[in-house]
């Protein structure tokens, strides 16, 4: 597994999200079975669900921040482009941009 997460990819959302799942499939079984006990109970797991991503968030299995250089080249990247009105070459050959994309862009821009 990933040492960072992003986008909600973590073991707390996932928990959550499976426990959830169960939750409204066991809900919808019972709503057309004319059953309120367990449209109740359904709730009840669904309760629990929002409570296991929040527990296992607090004990940190929840969202990390993001620090690796990706996400922050891009944004550099974005806003020098718009500020110089110079675009990476890497962008109009069609290719990801590498660091070294990154560091020649910034040399032409001093």
């Amino acid at each position: 597994m990933a040492d960072k997460y992003h986008h909600g990819n973590s073991p707390a959302a996932w928990t959550g999200v499976v426990i959830a799942f169960i939750g409204f499939g066991a809900g919808s079984y019972f709503i057309i079975q004319a059953q309120p006990w367990g449209v109740v109970a359904s709730g009840v797991i669904l309760a629990i669900a929002a409570l296991a991503g929040l527990v296992l968030r607090v004990m940190g299995y929840g969202q990390q921040q993001v620090e690796d250089g990706q996400h922050g080249h891009a944004a550099a990247r974005a806003v020098e482009a718009e500020k110089t009105g110079r675009h990476s070459d890497a962008l109009t050959e069609g290719r990801a941009a590498t660091d070294e994309d990154v560091q020649e862009q910034a040399a032409a821009a001093r």
